[in-house]
């Protein structure tokens, strides 16, 4: 599965090595679009005729990521007008617009695009959303985000369950439907219940799902309403920790085969937004070895390049998985600094020393002017990182088809 990846890294690193001559180190994202296709394609074949599959844009916005997706998926998930206008000019394909902390000019914006449902997050979202609608004399079809309560999973962020700011407390949705019903401009489609983020447990997500849907087919009852749509979020997680022990599509798929025989008289749609597993594995970060030195007892290596390109590990304290690219070629007149079979910590270029991407992890070989190449960058990579700080040169981004 990941042969692809790598040879496209491969085949971008020999041409760089080949043509650089004495350019700057190198740094760069590079993106397999044949490896995403495939993958994409793969999920959206896998699900039962009752489930929709939507791209969350926020997981990786880049233009030729969205071409490659947009002739595979449903929709769009959106949560900002500004990744509306992305979508803009690139497809007539639906979007769900959701987020905590929608403007009233995005709520406008909303409704003049091809936005196909609004997520209600709270009371006072829910006026706006009515007062503005009455003014533009036009219906928002809803889904109001619940924020159940009970945990769902051990995903390794949880939104739903404890505290948070999304949503709605499952304990005030009867009272938000009855106002709602009372609003001439709403217009209540079903419940978006998006909770976790980065989940690992296939078996664990099938359970929340099925909870999601026995949720909103009791409220659709006790309510009498006409809405079909359930929407069930992303959260489907990459495994960092042990990328041999991935998420199991499989186990996921096969359940919502079986949920879609059992619930078929039921009339529902089944949202899927799905973000980080549908794009993470298409990208690397590579970044080459500036220097290696022992401190303390301690070996590092320091990067060109870090957290601000590549924020995740450092965000929650991981070591990112990654793999050494030996560079043979040696080009100043002085001994080179490594090390051979021993445990290194990785840093980035800033001047933190938060700016870590491994910690302790075992290397055979690392020496300076090697290029380390950084696994599942596909998403939440480039776009969540603090770019400027120390305002260092940005990395090349490279997509690579086959053609």
């Amino acid at each position: 599965m990941l042969t692809i990846e790598k040879n496209a890294v491969q085949r971008y690193l020999e041409n760089k090595l080949h043509t650089r001559g004495n350019e700057e180190p190198i740094c760069a994202y590079v993106y397999d679009l044949d490896r995403l296709k495939e993958h994409a394609e793969t999920i959206k074949q896998s699900l039962p005729p009752f489930c929709r599959l939507y791209y969350a844009v926020k997981a990786n916005p880049e233009r030729p990521i969205l071409e490659t997706l947009e002739p595979i998926i449903d929709g769009f998930e959106v949560a900002s007008q500004g990744e509306m206008t992305k979508l803009g000019t690139l497809t007539e394909k639906p979007m769900l617009f959701g987020g905590p902390g929608k403007k009233d000019q995005e709520i406008r914006a909303a409704l003049q695009t091809n936005v196909e449902y609004l997520n209600v997050e709270s009371f006072h979202e829910l006026n706006r959303m009515a007062y503005i609608a009455e003014q533009m004399d036009v219906r928002i079809p809803v889904l109001i985000r619940v924020n159940l309560s009970t945990n769902v999973s051990e995903s390794h962020i949880r939104m739903s369950g404890v505290p948070t700011q999304f949503g709605v407390d499952e304990r005030d949705i009867p009272a938000l439907i009855t106002k709602a019903l009372g609003c001439e401009h709403i217009d209540i489609k079903g419940f978006h219940f998006h909770a976790m983020s980065n989940n690992l447990d296939a078996e664990a997500h099938l359970k929340f799902i099925q909870l999601c849907i026995e949720k909103s087919l009791y409220w659709r009852e006790e309510f009498k309403l006409d809405a079909p749509i359930i929407n069930v979020g992303g959260g489907i997680g990459i495994n960092y920790w042990d990328p041999e022990q991935p998420f199991d599509w499989s186990v996921l798929a096969e359940g919502l085969h079986r949920f879609h025989h059992y619930y078929e008289k039921e009339n529902l749609t089944l949202f899927l937004e799905i973000g980080r597993y549908m794009t993470a594995e298409c990208g690397s970060y590579l970044a080459e070895v500036l220097d290696v030195k022992t401190n303390h007892g301690e070996h590092f290596a320091v990067l060109r390049g870090g957290s601000h390109h590549l924020r995740l590990p450092a965000a929650w304290k991981i070591s990112h998985p990654f793999e050494v690219y030996p560079v043979e070629d040696w080009r100043y007149p002085f001994e080179r600094p490594g090390i051979m079979g021993d445990v290194v910590t990785v840093a980035g270029e800033l001047c933190t020393p938060n700016d870590v991407l491994v910690r302790k992890e075992h290397v055979q070989q690392l020496r300076a002017g090697d290029v380390m190449i950084f696994r599942f960058a596909g998403a939440y990579g480039w776009t969540i990182s603090h770019h400027d700080f120390l305002s260092h040169p940005h990395p090349d981004h490279v997509f690579i088809k086959k053609d």
